[in-house]
Order: structure tokens, then sequence, then C-alpha cells
């Protein structure tokens, strides 16, 4: 099961590293009014971070997403984007197990809490994938109001390219 979402979770990494290759980078860095005064790069820098986050927490067993560097080159530079996003699906690819997390998150159930929580490597290779592709769909807007074309597939989540698929043969199938 672990292995299923590590791929799933490289897969989406790869689809970033597909729009940087093709973006400019004035449209990365470019802010959008219409998306909360946003960027491409703004949302690829959060992203990044959540993983290495994780992948910092994997080894003391602590996954904080609140302490993040909040990095400007990431967000600023494409091609420091593209090598941390590299890295990033290398380190997931060596992951074999699953074990027991302690997990902060952005929110925190009242002011001052801690608000730590327990959790599970596969449960957190979930929420990432599932917080890239939201993010993915931002970045995918901010791009397409700059007049940018998206990859054909950016922004899809591994299970909706899955059914996508299966539906196609199915329907060739049929015919």
């Amino acid at each position: 099961m672990i292995a299923h979402s590590i791929r799933d979770n490289v897969s989406a990494l790869r689809q970033s590293i597909d729009l940087l290759s093709r973006l400019n980078p004035e449209s990365y860095t470019e802010r959008t009014p219409a998306c909360f005064n946003s960027s491409a790069g703004g949302h690829l820098r959060h992203v990044i971070e959540h993983y290495q986050s994780f992948l910092r927490g994997i080894e003391t067993g602590v996954v904080d997403y609140e302490a993040r560097a909040r990095d400007p080159l990431i967000e600023n530079d494409p091609g420091h984007a593209i090598a941390q996003l590299v890295s990033i699906g290398e380190r997931l690819e060596r992951l074999t197990h699953d074990r027991a997390l302690r997990v902060r998150a952005e929110s925190s159930p009242v002011e001052g809490a801690l608000g730590w929580g327990q959790s599970t490597v596969l449960r957190e290779l979930e929420f990432l994938l599932s917080h890239t592709v939201h993010h993915y769909a931002l970045i995918g807007v901010i791009c397409q109001l700059s007049g940018q074309t998206l990859p054909k597939d950016f922004g899809l989540a591994p299970s909706t390219l899955r059914h996508l698929k299966a539906r196609a043969a199915a329907d060739a199938c049929a015919r």
C-alpha cells in the first residue's frame, strides 16, 4: 500500500517538473490579483515545503508542517524548485515502510495549543497528495489567467487519471 502512495506522490511531483519546464520564469513569479494575489511559485513553494517537512519528520518520527522555511528561492527560481522536486521524489522512492508519526498541522484546535496529533507515514502521504492536487488547481488557474498552456494532465489526481484511462479503454472495447 505504501508503494502505491509513493508512486502517486512522485507522479504528482513530476507534473510540476513538466509544468516548470514549459513555464516562463515571469509567469512562475507573477502575482495574480484574482487568486488572492498569489503566484504559481508561491503555491509550489508551499507544496514543496510540506514534502520537506514530512521527509525531515520521517527521520525523527515527528512531522511539523508549521516549521517550514518559507524559502523565497523556491518561490522565485523555477530551476531551484525543479531541483527540490527531483530531490523529494528520490527521497520518497527510498521509503520502504509505514510507521507511526506525531504530526503538527497548519491549524490548531485552540489558540496557543500545540495542535499535535497521531498519524502514519501512509496517512501523511495521502494527505500530501491531496494537498498537492488542491494547490495544483490554484496553480493551474494562475497559469491560465496569465495565458500559459498547461500540460495535458496537470492537476489531475492519479486516481482520476487511472479512472479516465480505464473509461477510455472500456469505451474503446465497446465500439
